[in-house]
């Protein structure tokens, strides 16, 4: 510790806040199914996620070890990239959280820390082989795998108690959701907080503080296991809604099966080392669960909205990157500059959520999102409900009577609202 410079002391404090807005930018993937069904308030939610969020923390350093020895190369990295990387990854996780859109910041730091290398040192500094197998590849497998899981758990749930009442059940299985909730935020810890930890552990062997190829020192474990969970706690709400009640509205046999998917495929990732985003594969598990409930749909558009944010991330962040780097690359004035346009850039980010602020309190008793708050479902879902047939028994005599006789042949009830699911 005696030998941090300030240069690398800010960096450290940097990566700190990035993954302080990791915390409570991914909270709703933990918990906005959970809140969503009502199984837990959101207050309750968010603090038993930051404190498992904690504990997972310390139960593996393998996907900080690819982040620090794997994704680029240790030799030529300066402090500087280090910092510059933070930077794109911090601006994007804000500028998503601002708009709600539950985008990866895994991929984020990802992006950040190729963009600055490439500006840095150029291609030799990325390790192109580890960016696909561990990066690339398990984002586009994660989400699917687990969506799959969850949409095969979710129909397999309903038919094991489709000769039962749903509310007899439902308090079991808002138990279970509540338990596989804590899983994910585990999982979530495990491997979010391991990516602070690996960025730390760079800055720390760029700054010869650290040998090449040296584990996280505790003093870093617990940094960033503290770190991410108060941004836990402080609760992601705008996010939590988009992914509590903007994608589908899930019963508690859905969530259950949906946290249970993605608990397992990420867990199972932080195992292997691979440095998913657990935020795509919590998305996948709740679109997954939508779909395998008889009758249940997904809000295209805002799922829509969700994959074009995930295709941005890794560039977005790094063009932000690179260009941070150009300026640290300047001497003391450059790094000075962006670390002003650091702060500068997240106060008007903050300012713009304060004019439509969103609370714990804007969702209602039951955690569904208070009236006039949940998108409307979009064009595709609407066309789906539009041509699914309805349940046998739904028309009484008296409807086909009034069917009938009508002279256009057609029913003058008021055509039935597609339901919202």
């Amino acid at each position: 510790m005696e030998h941090i410079t300030l240069l690398l002391g800010i960096v450290i404090v940097t990566a700190l806040v990035f993954d302080f807005t990791n915390g409570f930018h991914d909270t709703a993937n933990a918990m906005a199914t959970t809140i969503s069904t009502g199984a837990l308030k959101p207050k309750t939610a968010v603090a038993m996620s930051a404190v498992l969020n904690l504990v997972g923390a310390f139960l593996s350093v393998e996907v900080a070890k690819t982040i620090s020895g794997g994704l680029i190369n240790e030799s030529g990295i300066t402090t500087e990239v280090i910092f510059a990387a933070l930077v794109g990854a911090i601006l994007w996780n804000l500028l998503t959280w601002l708009i709600g859109l539950p985008s990866s910041s895994s991929h984020a730091l990802f992006g950040g820390l190729i963009g600055a290398t490439l500006m840095s040192v150029g291609t030799s500094g990325v390790n192109g082989s580890v960016v696909i197998t561990k990066v690339l590849l398990p984002a586009v497998a994660a989400p699917i795998v687990a969506g799959v899981a969850a949409y095969l758990a979710t129909r397999l749930t309903f038919r094991l108690a489709a000769k039962t009442d749903e509310k007899s059940t439902a308090k079991g299985y808002r138990a279970g959701q509540i338990a596989s909730a804590g899983l994910v935020s585990l999982a979530h810890g495990t491997n979010d907080a391991q990516k602070t930890m690996g960025v730390i552990t760079l800055a720390l062997v760029t700054g010869n503080v650290l040998a090449p190829g040296s584990n996280p020192p505790l003093w870093v474990i617990v940094s960033a296991g503290v770190a991410i969970a108060l941004g836990t706690y402080l609760g992601g709400w705008r996010i939590i809604r988009t992914m509590g009640t903007g994608l589908t509205d899930l019963r508690p046999p859905q969530g259950f099966s949906a946290q249970t998917g993605a608990a397992t495929v990420i867990l199972a990732s932080s195992h292997l080392g691979f440095s998913l985003s657990t935020t795509q594969v919590c998305s996948g598990s709740v679109m997954g669960a939508g779909l395998g409930r008889k009758g249940g749909v997904v809000r295209w558009s805002t799922a829509t909205r969700m994959f074009v944010a995930w295709g941005l991330t890794l560039p977005a962040a790094g063009l932000v990157a690179a260009a941070a780097e150009f300026l640290t690359g300047q001497g003391t004035w450059g790094v000075t500059a962006v670390a002003i346009l650091l702060v500068a850039g997240s106060g008007a980010i903050w300012a713009l959520s304060r004019r439509k602020p969103v609370t714990a309190d804007d969702l209602d008793s039951t955690g569904t999102a208070a009236a006039g708050t949940a998108e409307p479902a979009g064009v595709v879902t609407t066309a789906m409900a539009a041509v699914t047939p309805p349940p046998a028994g739904v028309l009484a005599a008296d409807d086909l009577k009034a069917t009938l006789h009508s002279p256009t042949g057609t029913s003058a009830e008021p055509a039935r609202p597609a339901a919202s699911v």
